[in-house]
């Protein structure tokens, strides 16, 4: 291996040198095909350059039947040879000053990439060969040392060229290549920019877009290191700040139309208005040439500083699409007497001025081919009378009269980097000549001698050069390689006279504090269409308070459903997540972005239903009272003292109590009206049906006495009839045998032997026991319950959703369930015992009385089930009231209001015999009424007769 590279090395030198004879083994691969600049004939030390004057290569069919050559470049960039005329009059400047490089005169070597990597490259291998054939790994010829390369252009260029100089630490300064990639040191060691590193571009992007609101963007990046690094660094940015990529387009290189139209399409179809665009203007032309065509409008587009101030995008007839745009802008600059130099060319000076003047002018100054084209042109004029054949050029003609981005030095942005550039490497040049040696960064403070330095030797000083940039005063150092990211921030507006003008609206310093990165004036900002105001780019409008975002399924976070807030929840903010719940005792709005109080609900004595409910008590106990009052003056009489007067006091106080105790149940909840009204309640029932009961079954017992006798009664007079029948027939007969038997004396002892019918079996004793018994059962189960699970006062929150429903917890579902089902078991029972009574007759016709009480007690309760169940908050109460109420007045009416009639009204009824009993008779009519005795006597006269 070492043979072969010694040999390798050999051949090179002797190709270096002429050497090589037709027989050599090692021979030049390939020729490149390269244009420029050179300029080192007695120079000290030489700066290489690179700028992409031609947009592209000349295509070619490829063919591999014949030997390769280095294609030519075509598409002349008028900007890009700004560029390179701003590096030849740097250069030329640094050699005319006393105080930069006093003692050394500058050279150049200068070569166009055609912004294509290959040409990249074959320009660097051929600067680094040092002649115009490459020779990779050495330098040819013995002239000036190489100080760096400023270029390549663009990012994907200068990453090419930055890991060829990096092997043999070359230094590389870019004026134009800010991909993010190229600060790894690790991978581009030599790699140096007088542009900013566009992760502050990116940033800055990103801010803008936040600043305004815009959730919804769309993105459309060069097909190369630039535009993929840059859009990917903003998106991430966004992202995390909520903002949606709404499109993610790529352009081509190649500038397919396919291509061209699909993405068209896209921004088309999209709703997204803003749109940032991170490419060069030469990849980005062709989109803007057919978004113009398809007339789209409405648009805004963010703009990278690759082609902010270009004017090969801007164009006439662009106004409409790109009017209002805003961009990133590097720092501008006047450079004085750089225009003076761009207009004092030579047009036959070289080769790229030849291009550069017949492309402006639209000429030739090549007289043969001036001939040949007119010849082609079929001229009518002879020869003799042309001067000159038409399309040749004078070169006299005036730069200064033509009006292009090349003469135009309003906006020196990628020129001044350039300037930047230039002078960074002149900077480091002249420290490092006028090293004091012994102190010098070198092994034992040796410095580098400019005759004849290394690359790296440079490569330390351009590493910590500061220096101060002429006519501007910028200081200008290097951290890692990069500078610090500064931009203006610039709005294409129209001018008066109908073109698109750059003006700058604010500034991003990437180097200052994050609340002061970003100033920026609004009002200064004309959008698209003349618009003031800047534009809405959203997915979904935003979600206002009382509503909740719902992300729709498949779609990005950005789009989403305003969907309102459930009843109960609220949001008191923009773009909320998620509804809060309102506490429990609050409850939302109409617009459900607050929560206010429910609204406290119960009974209250001053309502005006709450009002009605205690007359109606009141009047009631009233009533009930008086009926007192009326039998305790009536004390002794008949009625009164009929079936036992204290049970009726004791039904009457029971009312008294029902009527009073649905007061109770008015007003808000307590601790004692939550037990008295339930307990009131109960005992009262149970004091009332217990006292019914009792009368109940003195009057069913008195109507079964009386069906006894009447059934015995009917059995004598039967027999009674059968004896006198058989006696008249045995008269008739006129036979002795006959035997008279006496019946009556049969019937006597019979009617003798039965019970007396005007004594009850149960006395007033038993009665009174029997309702005290069942009170005190009712009154057992009370004290009971309300020691163990008493009713309570509860905040009911979940029957009405608006309101707090005051209320008496009932303590257990099961004691209460238990007490009034005693009640209606009372209430059955008397009902049945009045029901059996019911025929029993006297003046008042008590058992009827009774059983009409209890049916209505029966249909009032009954009713009030489904009516209670089917309302809330305080007419629940109501409901309640109203039953306890009308049972009240139910059972008063039938069971006094005859007896009342008859106190008041039939005074003369008021009898003892008439307040006796009667059994209801057979047939139609009942007959008159008449006592027991009465009847019995009937009975014993009918059979007397029959002796």
């Amino acid at each position: 291996m070492e043979f072969g590279q010694l040999l390798l090395g050999l051949c090179a030198f002797f190709y270096c040198h002429g050497f090589v004879s037709a027989g050599a083994t090692c021979k030049l691969k390939a020729k490149f095909n390269l244009s420029g600049y050179k300029n080192v004939d007695k120079k000290k030390v030489v700066i290489g350059g690179m700028f992409p004057v031609h947009m592209r290569v000349v295509a070619s069919a490829r063919n591999t039947s014949r030997v390769p050559v280095s294609e030519g470049c075509e598409g002349f960039n008028f900007r890009t040879f700004r560029w390179t005329q701003t590096m030849l009059f740097a250069i030329n400047e640094i050699n005319s000053r006393d105080d930069l490089l006093p003692n050394t005169d500058l050279g150049y070597v200068i070569y166009d990439s055609c912004f294509t990597i290959s040409k990249a490259v074959e320009g660097t291998l051929t600067y680094l060969t040092g002649q115009d054939e490459a020779v990779p790994n050495y330098r040819c010829g013995n002239g000036p040392p190489q100080a760096a390369l400023v270029g390549a252009g663009g990012s994907d260029l200068s990453i090419a060229t930055a890991r060829i100089l990096g092997l043999y630490h070359f230094p590389q300064v870019s004026y134009f290549s800010s991909c993010s990639a190229l600060e790894s040191k690790f991978q581009f060691p030599t790699f140096l920019r007088t542009i900013p590193n566009d992760k502050h571009q990116s940033t800055a992007m990103a801010q803008l877009v936040l600043h305004f609101g815009w959730t919804w963007v769309g993105t459309i990046a060069a097909d190369d290191d630039y535009g993929k690094y840059g859009i990917k660094d903003f998106s991430e940015q966004v992202e995390d700040a909520g903002v949606c990529i709404s499109f993610a387009e790529t352009l081509p290189k190649s500038g397919s139309s396919e291509d061209i139209q699909r993405i068209v399409d896209t921004v088309v179809e999209s709703t997204a208005k803003i749109i940032v665009v991170f490419s060069s203007d030469v990849d980005l032309s062709p989109l803007i040439l057919e978004l113009v065509r398809h007339n789209v409008t409405n648009r805004t587009f963010i703009a990278s500083e690759a082609w902010v101030t270009s004017a090969l995008i801007n164009q006439p007839g662009v106004t409409s699409l790109l009017g209002g745009t805003l961009g990133f802008g590097l720092k501008r600059a006047d450079i004085p007497q750089l225009q003076s130099h761009l207009l004092d060319l030579d047009p036959y000076a070289d080769s790229l001025t030849e291009i550069f003047w017949e492309t402006l002018f639209n000429c030739t100054l090549d007289m043969s081919r001036a001939m040949r084209e007119a010849r082609k042109n079929n001229s009518t004029q002879s020869r003799t009378v042309r001067a000159v054949p038409d399309g040749l050029c004078t070169g006299t003609e005036s730069l200064a009269k033509v009006t292009n981005t090349y003469s135009d030095v309003s906006q020196l942005r990628v020129t001044y980097s350039v300037y930047k550039a230039v002078y960074a490497v002149a900077n480091a040049l002249h420290n490092l000549e006028h090293c004091v040696d012994g102190q010098g960064p070198f092994k034992q403070g040796s410095c580098a001698d400019i005759t004849s330095f290394e690359p790296w030797q440079l490569m330390y000083y351009l590493k910590n050069v500061r220096y101060s940039v002429p006519h501007t005063g910028e200081e200008v150092y290097f951290t890692n390689g990069d500078v610090e990211g500064y931009y203006d921030i610039i709005n294409w507006q129209v001018n008066s006279q109908g073109e698109l003008s750059y003006i700058t609206v604010g500034q991003f310093n990437g180097s200052a504090a994050p609340e002061n990165k970003m100033t920026i004036t609004n009002n200064s900002i004309v959008w698209n269409n003349e618009e003031l105001q800047p534009p809405r780019s959203v997915c979904s409008e935003n979600c206002q308070p009382g509503t909740r975002k719902g992300i729709r399924q498949g779609e990005p976070v950005c789009c989403f459903d305003c969907i309102p807030c459930a009843d109960g929840e609220i949001s008191n903010s923009t773009d909320a997540r998620e509804c809060i719940m309102c506490h429990e005792d609050d409850w939302s709005n109409e617009a459900h972005d607050t929560c206010l109080p429910k609204i406290i609900e119960f009974l209250a004595f001053g309502e005006p239903l709450g009002i009605t409910l205690i007359v109606i008590s009141a009047v009631g106990a009233l009533i009930t009272i008086g009926v007192m009052v009326l039998f305790i003056i009536n004390i002794g009489t008949p009625l009164v003292k009929e079936n036992d007067p204290l049970l009726s006091f004791s039904l009457l106080f029971a009312l008294v109590v029902t009527f009073l105790c649905s007061i109770v149940f008015l007003g808000e909840p307590q601790n004692w009206s939550c037990m008295t009204s339930q307990v009131a309640l109960a005992l009262g029932f149970a004091l009332a049906l217990s006292s019914l009961m009792g009368k109940a079954a003195v009057l069913m017992l008195r109507a079964q006495g009386l069906k006894k006798i009447r059934n015995k009664a009917k059995a004598a007079a039967k027999a009674a009839k059968a004896a006198k029948e058989a006696a008249q027939a045995a008269a008739s007969s006129g036979s002795p045998d006959v035997i008279v038997t006496n019946t009556n004396a049969n019937n006597n002892n019979d009617t003798n032997a039965s019970p007396n019918p005007e004594v009850d079996a149960l006395t007033c004793a038993h009665q009174r026991a029997i309702a005290a018994v069942a009170t005190l059962i009712q009154a057992i189960a009370c004290t009971v319950w309300l020691i163990v699970l008493p009713p309570h006062p509860i905040k009911n929150t979940s029957a009405q959703n608006i309101k707090i429903i005051l209320e008496c917890d009932e303590g257990s579902v099961i004691f209460i369930c238990c007490i009034f089902a005693y009640d209606i078991l009372l209430a059955l029972v008397a009902f049945i015992f009045a029901f059996i009574a019911r025929k029993l007759e006297d003046n008042i016709s008590e058992g009827k009385c009774v059983t009409f009480g209890m049916l209505v007690f029966f249909i009032v309760w009954i009713s009030f089930v489904p009516a209670y169940l089917s309302t809330r908050g305080k007419f629940m109460v109501a409901v309640q009231i109203f039953a306890i109420l009308a049972s009240s007045f139910g059972l008063l009416t039938c069971i006094f209001l005859p007896k009342c009639y008859v106190l008041l009204v039939k005074p003369e009824r008021n009898k003892e015999e008439l307040m006796r009993p009667r059994p209801k008779r057979d047939g139609a009519s009942t007959g008159t009424s008449a006592s027991l005795a009465t009847t019995a006597t009937e009975i014993n006269a009918t059979t007397a007769s029959t002796d």
